[in-house]
């Protein structure tokens, strides 16, 4: 299993970044996946969820409305479309799979990517 993390950087609060997770190594339309975030001096943060055809979705509470997360199981890439970002939002983020045994969260995560740095800051 590969999970391969992209498009992270520094923004302004109020901007945009949209970070990708390419997978590999397993059959990415079979799994629910998750975005994990950890800002600094902090433990690991849920952040979202999707369904394996992407039809459902969920979020922690604050990053609804302005996160989306997504997916093209054609193109074995996980989203995370990121919009109005405040400076609580800096963080290190994850892409993840969940085991599809276990409900969506931390303790369902059974891999994680390497780790993309968000800083967002004036």
């Amino acid at each position: 299993v590969q999970l391969v993390e992209s498009g992270g950087g520094r923004v302004q609060p109020g901007g945009s970044l949209r970070l990708s997770c390419a997978a590999s190594g397993f059959t990415f339309s079979r799994y629910d996946m998750s975005w994990v975030r950890q800002a600094p001096g902090k433990g690991p943060e849920w952040v979202s969820a999707i369904d394996t055809g992407g039809g459902t979705t969920a979020y922690t509470d604050s990053v609804k409305g302005r996160f989306t997360i997504s997916r093209d199981n054609p193109k074995i890439t996980l989203y995370l479309q990121m919009n109005s970002l405040k400076t609580e939002d800096t963080a290190l983020y994850y892409c993840a799979r969940t085991d599809p045994t276990r409900h969506w969260g931390l303790d369902g995560i059974d891999y994680w990517s390497q780790e993309t740095q968000v800083t967002v800051s004036s």
